[in-house]
């Protein structure tokens, strides 16, 4: 579905599988020249009452499987007026998906849409694109070199690049659900029981790194829920506007 920053209307943006391969056997494809020390970001942007989503939520949990993937599920809420409010929606997920339109010069956004590397953008599901995206980022060259470690309640996060970076990139920290099995009621999906993985629930800027100097920060860590650390540009630099860009390093803290 797509949205115009300014108004709505709907668009269903939807790829079958047919002659393709299952979500699972295309997983087994994902980015072959990754390793489990530069794993790639896949996010995707979703909702509960987009029609065109399940079939991406469903190729979207294949991901997850992939210790080589950092696969992050964010909830918008611009769909919650035709019906069904989005258990997970959040606004602050609403702006990072207009902040990377505004980084292209775009006034669209849509469900659901796949960001890749922080760069790379499918609209719509697309597997084989998603999958040629996954194995070009992974075979990538980063100049950042990262690694989370929890000691205690404090997250240690450490990075290096080499060379250094020519532009500031930020620190950010991502708390994430694994699994929920959500009944739709209402809605456009009105009837269907979705399992959804790897839910966003929280999104902190932890500030910026010249990335000269080595990092070192420690910061307090509560509760269960698994945390992701990445570093990413948001210097603008080449694009329309600033904002997020390419992800030069992540992990999931053990």
């Amino acid at each position: 579905m797509r949205h115009l920053l300014s108004a709505a209307c709907g668009l269903v943006l939807i790829c079958a599988f047919a002659g393709q391969g299952s979500a699972e056997d295309l997983a087994g494809k994902t980015a072959e020249t990754a390793t489990a020390t530069n794993p790639v970001v896949v996010e995707m942007f979703t909702s509960q009452g987009c029609v065109a989503c399940p079939p991406a939520d469903e190729f979207f949990a294949s991901l997850t499987r992939d210790k080589r993937v950092i696969a992050l599920s964010l909830h918008i809420d611009y769909w919650d007026y035709i019906g069904w409010e989005d258990s997970f929606g959040s606004s602050r997920f609403t702006e990072r998906q207009k902040e990377y339109a505004r980084v292209i010069g775009s006034r669209t956004i849509y469900t659901p849409q796949f960001i890749i590397g922080g760069v790379e953008r499918i609209e719509g599901l697309d597997p084989e694109s998603t999958l040629k995206a996954l194995a070009d980022y992974a075979a990538a060259q980063s100049p950042v070199t990262l690694t989370v470690t929890r000691e205690g309640d404090r997250l240690v996060i450490r990075a290096r690049a080499e060379p250094p970076l020519t532009e500031p990139a930020r620190v950010e920290l991502a708390r994430y659900l694994p699994e929920a099995t959500v009944d739709i009621e209402r809605g456009e999906n009105a009837g269907k029981t979705v399992t959804y993985r790897n839910i966003v629930t929280g999104w902190d800027s932890l500030g910026d790194w010249a990335g000269i100097e080595p990092l070192e920060i420690s910061i307090p860590i509560t509760g269960e829920l698994p945390a992701v650390v990445l570093i990413q540009d948001v210097s603008g630099k080449g694009a329309k506007a600033a904002g997020p860009g390419r992800i030069f390093a992540a992990a999931v803290a053990p």
